[in-house]
Parts: structure tokens; C-alpha cells; sequence
């Protein structure tokens, strides 16, 4: 089965963008803006897939990921992580932390659809 992503994310236009390209993939999309209650988030919905914004207003998406890798629930959840700062050390910290994923904003839509198919391959 294999089709729920949990977005979490922020800017709108990001989430509307993501939301739409999965939805017409057969995606079953939730999403939350909040970095400060997002492990609850995660751990109500049971997502196939995390889509991890790493700047978050409450909390930021590193320290998420951390909790969601320390959780027994979550350790071997698939996550992808967003951010607008590309640089090597933000990607050296996600890859640290337990991202299976990395990619900087703008991305294509393509892009996203194949690293999501690639997490959870159907």
C-alpha cells in the first residue's frame, strides 16, 4: 500500500505545490505547519512518508528528525528534508541526523516524485 505522506512545512506555496503533484500521484496527503507539536502530528497520522521542512516555526526540522529517528515508532520512518539553504553542512546534518533524503529548495516536481517513489517504492 504505501501511499501517505505527511508534509511538513511552513510556506504555503510549497505546500500547495507538493500537495498537489503527490495528490495526482495517488498520494494520500496530510499536512502541518508547526515544528513545535509535529512529532505528535506524526505519530496520529502514521505516514508512509515524512516530507520535513528544516526551518519550522517552534522548533526546527533537525530536532524533529532526531526525535523521530529516537522514537521506536518512527526510527525507520522514510523522510525526505526540505530546505532553502543547500549548503554542504546543512546536508551533512541531515544525513547525521538520519534524513534518507535531501533536497533544496526551488526543486522540480519531478524531482520530488521520483525521491518519494524512491522512500516508498509501491
Amino acid at each position: 500500500m504505501g501511499k501517505h505522506v505527511l508534509v511538513i512545512e511552513d510556506e504555503p506555496n510549497i505546500i500547495e505545490a507538493i500537495s498537489f503533484i503527490l495528490s495526482r500521484d495517488g498520494w494520500q496527503v496530510d499536512t502541518h505547519s508547526n515544528g513545535g507539536d509535529a512529532m505528535d502530528t506524526v505519530l496520529s497520522k502514521r505516514p508512509d512518508l515524512v516530507i520535513l521542512d528544516v526551518m519550522l516555526p517552534g522548533r526546527s526540522g533537525y530536532d524533529i528528525l532526531t526525535d523521530l529517528r529516537n522514537h521506536h515508532e518512527t526510527a525507520a520512518l522514510p523522510v525526505l528534508m526540505l530546505t532553502a539553504r543547500g549548503q554542504n553542512k546543512d546536508r551533512d546534518m541531515a544525513e547525521r541526523l538520519g534524513a534518507n533524503r535531501f533536497m533544496t529548495k526551488p526543486f522540480s516536481n519531478a524531482d520530488v516524485l521520483d525521491a518519494v517513489r524512491d522512500l516508498v517504492p509501491q
